[in-house]
């Protein structure tokens, strides 16, 4: 086995269950020395001593300097998860499809983040990968060392990436059109203030509490939907939309969201529940097993990202979507974080846009052998 991982959590964030994990890594692939590594830490190690050293254990246990990765809510491998204590997830990469600091412009790039969504990534290469927005600043680490930048970028050269999205969203309703807004309050839409509109399209049984809801609620943006009802109406059924966080129930019957809309552009109200989350990561993964990529071989590995919403707190102490990855694809080597939130690229619109998400789930499947990327981005 050439890709191998490991996942170790104890009382204390301390060297030690990096250097365990990097022991369990080597002994599943047989192989006395890792050519790279993602390692991903929990925020017990947020402080950058305890980052520091657990880097330089996993370098000297791996015997190699290429380690990257960062700090993260939770971490995840096919063994399993943790979010409540120290621990350490890592991927030993033994052969070919060792990742390399990013140098393609065009190429599929694995991107994480410590803090905010960096805005130059929203154009140019398409990305995949995870934020993490922490109390601290939280420690990204590349080539071994930490990262002033709090970035890390890497790309694969002799994989096919492809990767699925699954925002976990049941609609409610029907596209309706921005009527009225100022600044990040949407005032008016389809007819209705905006919390009455929200309010018609919910359960009923939701409807008298809508303040208390808002943590299910979510307005999904649009696609390409200025025009006409019947291109928004598309847009929605083809999965081309984005997710914006509700922040509020105003006083004036606005809502405040997570992101400017305009008079002109199309929401959809959504609503996130387990059983539509679940359903929705398999719709992805059955995507993704019925991808070009999925002729030519089968996978080596996948990054599987998600949001600290969407994990085991959300599905009450089982994360249903690692469980549905790993029935889908059983025996394959899992890595990925719960962070705060989640890259990919845009699909199905006219600008090559890489989005960053909240709530979602990003797995990416890495085959050899090719350097295209497909993207499967369902509602």
């Amino acid at each position: 086995m050439t890709i191998a991982t490991a996942l170790v959590s104890g009382n204390e964030p301390l060297p030690q269950l990096v250097e365990e994990a990097v022991a369990r890594a080597l002994a599943k692939s047989d192989q006395p020395h890792a050519r790279s590594a993602l390692l991903f830490l929990t925020p017990e190690f947020t402080h950058h001593d305890h980052a520091r050293q657990a880097i330089t254990a996993a370098a000297r246990a791996a015997s190699c300097l290429q380690i990257a990765g960062g700090i993260a809510s939770g971490v995840l491998t096919e063994e399993g998860w943790a979010v409540d204590r120290p621990a350490a997830a890592i991927m030993l990469f033994c052969g070919d499809l060792s990742p390399a600091p990013s140098a393609d412009a065009s190429t599929p790039t694995f991107s994480y983040a410590g803090g905010n969504f960096p805005p130059a990534w929203r154009e140019g290469a398409p990305r995949f990968g995870s934020t993490f927005s922490g109390n601290a600043a939280p420690p990204v680490w590349q080539q071994g060392r930490l990262i002033d930048e709090q970035r890390c970028e890497l790309q694969f050269p002799n994989a096919h990436i492809d990767v699925g999205v699954s925002c976990g969203l049941r609609l409610l309703g029907s596209p309706q059109r921005v009527e009225r807004s100022n600044g990040y309050d949407l005032n008016a839409i389809g007819g209705h203030s905006a919390q009455d509109s929200l309010r018609l399209a919910l359960p009923p049984e939701l409807r008298p509490h809508l303040a208390q809801s808002l943590h299910q609620l979510t307005a999904v943006l649009l696609d390409d939907a200025t025009a006409n009802p019947g291109e928004a109406r598309l847009a929605a059924a083809q999965g081309r939309h984005r997710p914006l966080p509700i922040i509020a129930a105003n006083s004036d019957s606005s809502l405040t969201l997570g992101e400017r809309v305009a008079p002109g552009q199309y929401l959809n109200w959504a609503i996130r529940e387990p059983s539509s989350a679940e359903a929705d990561m398999r719709r992805t993964l059955d995507s993704l097993a019925a991808s070009d990529g999925a002729a030519q071989t089968l996978p080596a590995c996948a990054l599987m990202f998600s949001c600290i919403g969407r994990g085991p707190y959300f599905y009450g102490r089982d994360d249903r979507d690692l469980a549905a990855l790993l029935e889908r694809f059983p025996g394959l080597p899992v890595i990925g974080t719960y962070g705060t939130g989640q890259i990919a690229p845009s699909s199905g619109t006219s600008q090559r846009l890489n989005r960053h998400l909240q709530n979602a789930v990003v797995t990416a499947l890495i085959r050899p052998h090719s350097k295209e990327a497909h993207v499967q981005s369902l509602p």
